[in-house]
């Protein structure tokens, strides 16, 4: 068995982590809109993940909507002990799988309240704060309102901690004057390294970075570099792209999706990868 420690553990709050876990989102449907094509596999995915090891997973009630969720808790319910589960608010799906923005107290506290019934807690670990200002990035534009909701709800103590999603350095730092910021979830990989210095900064403030689309998402990543140093390490190309990650600094979780087990698999491999310091260099210069 592949041994997930190797790459260290890290904290969102009062949980500490293992630095790769694992995102639920490819769990749906095409477009993660309806139920998936291989319910049984869905399944066999999530009991595989925690079964390697994983004690992180990454979902949402908006992917599906509700399947990603409702899938956790039919393979994984009760849950171990120390399985941090991860979700997200601030959008719903319409019926056409769009994504539409979320924002009011109202919808804020619905999603909070699904997400609950849905994985089946009493208590949310962490809930990420979407920014929705713009789907497609990162958008300036003020999130103290939704975010002094969410922090209403974590007093009330349906959720235990608070991140944020999408977001700018300065909604950051914007945000931690309202409430204790204990990860930011941005999209972040080997070609798009928009957040190198909001990496530096969370890893000295202690707060977890936890790239989304780490192997480029709906565009795979390709380069010939990375291409060339898997083939010299007997490895993947996607493989090698999460070992970078991994090494690119201490306070960054990984969450690669896929929805398949041998996937899975080839995707924890990646702990087991030493990158010597030429080829973090030339990895480095593809972004």
């Amino acid at each position: 068995m592949i041994d997930l420690d190797k790459a260290g553990t890290f904290a969102m709050g009062s949980h500490t982590v293992k630095r790769i876990g694992y995102g639920a989102m490819q769990l749906a449907g095409p477009g993660v809109f309806g139920p998936p094509k291989d319910h049984a596999g869905a399944l066999a995915v999530l009991r595989e993940a925690v079964a390697s090891g994983i004690d992180h997973i990454d979902t949402s009630d908006f992917y599906g909507p509700y399947v990603t969720n409702q899938l956790i808790r039919e393979a994984l319910h009760p849950y171990p002990s120390n399985l941090v589960i991860v979700t997200k608010i601030s959008a719903r799906r319409g019926a056409d799988g769009s994504w539409i923005p979320a924002f009011s107290r109202e919808e804020l506290t619905e999603a909070v309240h699904s997400n609950l019934r849905n994985l089946g807690v009493d208590v949310l670990d962490v809930v990420n704060l979407r920014s929705m200002l713009d789907i497609h990035g990162p958008a300036e534009g003020s999130l103290e309102a939704p975010l002094a909701v969410l922090a209403d709800l974590q007093r009330q103590g349906l959720v235990r901690h608070i991140g944020l999603s999408n977001v700018t350095r300065k909604q950051v730092a914007d945000g931690r004057r309202i409430a204790p910021i204990v990860c930011v979830q941005n999209l972040y990989n080997l070609a798009h390294r928009d957040d190198d210095a909001l990496i530096d900064e969370l890893a000295a403030a202690g707060t977890a970075y936890v790239p989304f689309f780490p192997l480029g998402g709906f565009t795979p990543l390709q380069s010939t570099a990375l291409s060339d140093i898997a083939k010299q390490l007997g490895a993947t190309p996607m493989q090698v792209a999460l070992a970078w990650l991994l090494r690119r600094a201490p306070n960054i979780l990984l969450i690669p999706g896929t929805s398949s087990v041998a996937h899975l698999r080839e995707n924890l491999a990646a702990v087991d990868l030493a990158l010597s310091a030429d080829a973090m260099a030339m990895l480095d210069r593809i972004g």
